[in-house]
């Protein structure tokens, strides 16, 4: 059966069933549980899901495994049962299948979690987990597999890679799932996935879930065009619609069927339902692909995909910006903190910009809603006091609020106004701030983001595809030395390195032993830190910084701030122990950035005076 499913393939169209979970889901099983459990647990009810779709006339019934590799069972506690769950859900498909001369298919899904290069679970950690499930799977006897839901393809290829290494011989086919453009979730376009899916092993290619048979016609018409492989199809029932809380798929048996007959036409060989799709859909597809003698249009067959366009070259860092000129150059380079107000008056920032300009401060530090707070945007607060101050701006940027898709629009938005200098860091959940019922989003953490913006200044959207000129960033990272779990610092500040980042900005520094010795750690690198100083302002702010923040301050510093006899002569006093420390760092690090507690920006220049006599421009 299964050295001749690709040869059937080339013969005439073959079905596939439907959906799994909306069947469960209308047999009582709530969607709080682990339907790939069910395997285990109440095998005649999947084993009777299988033989609803055999008997409706589906020549391919999918195992109840979608979701069945470790990171997704791990949720439900099941992390050592990826064997057994896979290995019964291929045991009890083949049984259904026996008498009816049918093919299984393991069904792998993407693992729910962001793999490099935005997330941090690398390719090989992907694979590894992809390679787990498949050959259970194989062990429980599927003729093939069907790779289905995946959004980003550099994670489709880690479960391709895996499915070769487990067995080069078994057929593999893999599905992406598109918006209503007809890109995959990281922006990739048919032009560009097809050919890449093709050249990494696929036997066959095409799309599943999605938006509905429409856009995934539109879809297929593309893929065709940019590839010579087998298609298959395997839409919803159309888009879901509240009813009463419920989501309901409102396609038709009959409507279903009539694309069914539209994707053949269109070159698919491997056809069938995905969400909200039911016996009924597939028993009326099977007539209408048994009356129809439509034959795929092969004209357009061998036609090969444009080439892409080459990648831009990046800006080299000494022409982003006055401050990439300077890290460039290896010259000292001084940043100053300048929070967003909580309304629209921008006078108090503003003013302090121009001050911080006429003394030499090379940039100032704009946070994006520190501690999780509402506050004026800070992309929109950086153009205005670039515009109005003359001084360059650091924008913080953050993954918390945003998705992917966001993320690269306001990049877009950023380069087109003008802002070159970012610090790219995940944020701080809502739950810190005055607000911690937000929904957080953090698509992807400070990794990913550091490779969207790499690509960008590459020419290249989320999903690697050619956008014309780069945006010219200069790429600044977060960094904090004196994290209890330093091996996992040392562990993400490699990754960051390794997706673009060009300079690193620290967490406030008052232990000099632990920046000295995470720079000894990170030294092989080959980026410029920057060291954050913060002047304390009391006793309770020292405080707030250890207790709170988790910043390490020595008890040295906490009893020169406990002995201040006045809040002026403490936040003297805050003011002399961010110089110690300056003074103390010069030659370790390529910078500093001094924060400006309560927005006293005089007292940020009392602090770089440390520097010379020349105050900032002492850099």
């Amino acid at each position: 059966m299964p050295g001749n499913f690709l040869a059937r393939l080339k013969v005439s169209p073959v079905l596939c069933d439907g959906a799994m979970g909306t069947l469960l889901y209308s047999k009582g099983i709530f969607i709080n549980r682990c339907y790939d459990e069910l395997n285990v647990s109440q095998p005649d009810l999947i084993r009777g899901i299988h033989h609803e779709y055999l008997q409706a006339g589906a020549e391919v019934i999918e195992t109840n495994t979608f979701g069945g590799n470790a990171i997704r069972l791990e949720r439900h506690g099941l992390r050592d049962k990826v064997h057994d769950i896979n290995f019964h859900g291929a045991r009890l498909a083949k049984e259904a299948a026996k008498s009816f001369d049918g093919w299984v298919a393991g069904a792998v899904g993407p693992l729910g979690i962001r793999i490099e290069p935005l997330g941090k679970t690398s390719f090989q950690e992907a694979r590894d987990i992809f390679r787990e499930q498949i050959a259970a799977l194989l062990e429980g006897g599927v003729d093939i597999l069907i790779l289905e839901t995946f959004g980003y393809i550099d994670e489709l290829h880690q479960a391709i890679h895996a499915a070769r290494e487990v067995d080069p011989r078994v057929p593999v086919v893999a599905q992406v799932t598109l918006d209503e453009e007809s890109n995959c979730l990281d922006g990739s376009t048919p032009e560009i996935f097809a050919p890449r899916i093709e050249e990494w092993g696929a036997d066959v290619i095409g799309c599943n879930c999605s938006v509905g048979p429409v856009t995934m016609l539109d879809s297929v018409e593309r893929i065709r065009a940019a590839t010579t492989l087998p298609l298959s199809a395997q839409p919803n029932a159309g888009i879901p619609r509240s009813v009463e809380g419920r989501n309901i798929y409102l396609c038709s048996p009959e409507y279903m069927a009539s694309y069914a007959r539209k994707f053949v036409t269109a070159g698919v060989r491997l056809v069938g339902g995905c969400c909200g799709s039911t016996p009924e859909h597939i028993r009326v597809m099977k007539s209408a692909l048994r009356m129809t003698q439509a034959r795929a249009r092969t004209g357009d067959a061998t036609a090969k995909a444009q080439p892409a366009a080459p990648v831009v070259a990046s800006t080299p860092l000494e022409q982003r910006s006055r401050l990439g000129a300077k890290i460039a150059r290896g010259q000292f380079v001084t940043m100053v903190e300048i929070v967003p107000p909580k309304g629209t008056n921008i006078h108090k920032e503003l003013e302090g910009a121009k001050f911080l300009k006429t003394v030499g401060v090379d940039a100032i530090n704009i946070p994006d809603s520190p501690r999780a707070s509402a506050r004026m945007s800070n992309q929109a607060l950086s153009l205005l006091l670039q515009q109005q101050a003359g001084i360059e701006a650091i924008l913080h940027y953050t993954c918390r609020d945003r998705n992917v898709l966001c993320i690269q629009s306001d990049l877009l938005g950023a380069a087109a106004i003008g802002i070159r200098n970012l610090i790219c860091i995940t944020g701080d959940p809502p739950k810190m701030g005055g607000y911690p019922d937000a929904t957080a989003v953090f698509d992807v953490d400070a990794i990913g983001l550091v490779n969207i913006v790499h690509n960008l200044n590459r020419g290249l959207d989320i999903g690697g595809n050619p956008m014309g000129a780069g945006t010219g960033f200069v790429i600044g990272i977060g960094a904090n030395p004196g994290v209890p779990n330093i091996d996992e610092e040392i562990r993400r500040f490699e990754y960051k390195v390794e997706a673009g980042a060009e300079y690193a900005v620290t967490q406030p520094v008052f232990d000099l032993s632990l920046l000295e010795a995470f720079l000894r750690r990170i030294e092989h690198f080959k980026i410029p830190v920057v060291a954050g100083i913060w002047p304390l302002v009391s006793a309770r702010n020292a405080e707030f910084m250890k207790n709170e923040l988790r910043v390490s301050v020595p008890e040295s510093i906490m009893d020169r701030m406990t002995r201040a006899a006045s809040p002026e002569a403490a936040r003297e006093e805050g003011i002399s122990i961010a110089r110690d420390m300056l003074i103390a760092v010069r030659n370790m690090v390529q910078g500093a950035q001094i924060s400006a507690p309560q927005g006293r920006y005089a007292s940020a220049v009392d602090v770089l005076e440390a520097l010379g006599s020349s105050g900032a421009r002492a850099g």
